[in-house]
């Protein structure tokens, strides 16, 4: 039991390690051709979450827009200041996360501070309500914790796995596909040295320059 209460802590710790990476604090700077966009390659049917937040600014009004790889829009939202977002992947693509500011009558022109905390996967479910509706333990909830996240491992792993067999069979059709056309081309070379030979000997014959 002790094991296990040490091991649920030590998931915890490295849960809470992982939520501190991804948040970001940058600048945007004010105008339409300045938006800074965070762009990150997410597996199919994950749960992603996030906290944003613009700086104060008088005068200046932001935005954030996400989107994937084939441009649909996932979330939008003008006049921002401050808010969450959640949304869940359909297929395994690159999403993008864009923030802009632009500038209104009597803004100020100085760069604007943005705070994102972007989650996904076991680091976006909320276990906190999982505890309350299911009536779940304290040390229930970290198990709980433990099997998402072993899931989510196992789940990475066969990807990974899925990715090395494709790219496996890409070299193996590649290598089959370059001997082939070697073969090919070192016939079509013997060929035509073959036939300059034979051309030139009856070009000198018919010039009587060899016998």
């Amino acid at each position: 039991m002790e094991i296990l209460h040490y091991l649920c802590g030590v998931l915890f710790c490295v849960c809470l390690m992982i939520d501190d990476a991804n948040a970001l604090r940058f600048f945007v700077r004010p105008g339409a051709n300045n938006k800074k966009c965070l762009k990150e390659e997410i597996h199919k049917d994950v749960l992603v979450s996030g906290d944003y937040e613009f700086q104060e600014m008088p005068g200046q009004k932001g935005s954030i827009h996400i989107t994937d790889s084939k441009s649909h829009t996932l979330f939008k939202k003008e006049d921002a200041s401050k808010g969450k977002f959640a949304f869940t992947t359909e297929e395994y693509d690159m999403f993008q996360v864009c923030f802009e500011t632009k500038m209104i009558a009597g803004g100020q022109g100085a760069d604007r501070e943005v705070f994102i905390d972007m989650k996904h996967g076991v680091e976006a479910k909320d276990y906190g309500n999982l505890a309350k509706a299911e009536k779940l333990k304290p040390l229930e909830v970290e198990l709980r914790r433990l099997e998402d996240l072993s899931e989510s491992i196992v789940n990475d792993f066969a990807y990974m796995r899925a990715r090395e067999e494709e790219m496996r069979d890409t070299n193996e059709s590649t290598h089959s596909r370059v001997l082939y056309f070697s073969v090919f081309s070192m016939c079509c070379l013997l060929g035509l040295a073959t036939w300059q030979v034979l051309y030139l000997r009856r070009f000198f014959k018919a010039k009587k320059l060899i016998e």
